[in-house]
């Protein structure tokens, strides 16, 4: 992680009136179709869908490659992710232990994580904690003049501006 600082004042009593953290970050949306953002501008969708025959685990195991991929080719000193709902069901396995896998992988290669709740990301997105998938993707076409995938790609970049703007 880099840091520009700026100094002003006498030589002799200089004080810091600025900081900026320049660090690469990595955004998720995670689900069976994970979303993702890069801060170097790389972003897209990644299926996590198991293939027939596979066992439940297979998912997670594919995350954690392909997490340590992605951190071969553009590392990332955070990875930030929408936190996961507890609605119950199969959806609320698979996003908590998606969580999970993200937490475990990050602690092993010394990443930072940070979560946002998805009402944080629309109302960053759409100025309110309300709206629907298709706003969110809308709203992504228009700031940042990009046509996301779907509505996972489009929540991984509205988390990604919105921890970049909370890091600066």
């Amino acid at each position: 992680m880099a840091s520009d600082v700026r100094a002003v004042g006498h030589e002799k009593f200089a004080w810091v009136v600025s900081w900026e953290v320049k660090m690469n970050i990595l955004a998720l949306d995670l689900a069976t179709l994970t979303g993702w953002a890069h801060s170097d501008g790389a972003s897209g969708v990644q299926s996590f869908q198991p293939r027939r025959g596979d066992s439940p685990g297979m998912r997670y195991l594919n995350l954690r490659a392909w997490l340590s991929r992605m951190y071969e080719v553009a590392p990332f000193e955070l990875v930030a992710y929408e936190q996961p709902h507890h609605r119950g069901g199969h959806s609320t396995e698979v996003l908590v232990g998606m969580a999970t896998t993200v937490q475990g992988w990050a602690a092993e290669y010394g990443v930072e994580t940070t979560t946002r709740h998805s009402s944080e990301i629309k109302r960053h997105a759409l100025g309110k904690g309300r709206g629907s998938k298709l706003a969110v993707v809308l709203a992504c076409e228009k700031k940042f003049g990009c046509e996301p995938i779907d509505d996972n790609h489009a929540d991984a970049i509205w988390l990604l501006d919105l921890v970049k703007k909370e890091l600066k």
